[in-house]
């Protein structure tokens, strides 16, 4: 049973377009929504995105830069309430979680895709 949860993480974690398929799929079946099963998909797309950059970083350069990845989330967060606040003055906690949430998904997609790029390229030139 370990072993069969394992393999789903591994899947999870390396494929997250997967993820956010199979989650799309279950939230529209329970939902009945579209929209609401989309924004709940990519919420959990973007920690599968997260938990892939950190696996994909240790697997290109073999260290790991977690503590880095939580200051960029920390920084992002940061820059976000205070962006809101000047913009709305007063801050709606529900609104900037959201907000967030959805800037680290934009950038840790973006970070996915030029890792993979650069993982690939690199593995073809230690070939030649």
């Amino acid at each position: 049973m370990a072993s069969i949860f394992s393999t789903i993480i591994a899947i999870f974690v390396m494929i997250p377009f997967l993820g956010y398929f199979i989650s799309f799929i279950l939230a529209k079946e329970i939902l009945k929504s579209h929209r609401r099963a989309v924004h709940i998909a990519i919420d959990i797309t973007t920690f599968l995105l997260i938990v892939s950059v950190h696996f994909i970083v240790i697997a290109i350069w073999r260290t790991s830069y977690l503590w880095l990845i939580f200051i960029v989330i920390c920084s992002i967060g940061v820059l976000f309430a205070i962006m809101y606040w000047k913009a709305k003055g007063e801050i709606d906690y529900s609104k900037v979680l959201r907000g967030f949430w959805r800037v680290n998904f934009l950038l840790f997609f973006t970070a996915y895709i030029t890792l993979m790029i650069t993982g690939l390229v690199l593995r073809i030139l230690e070939l030649y």
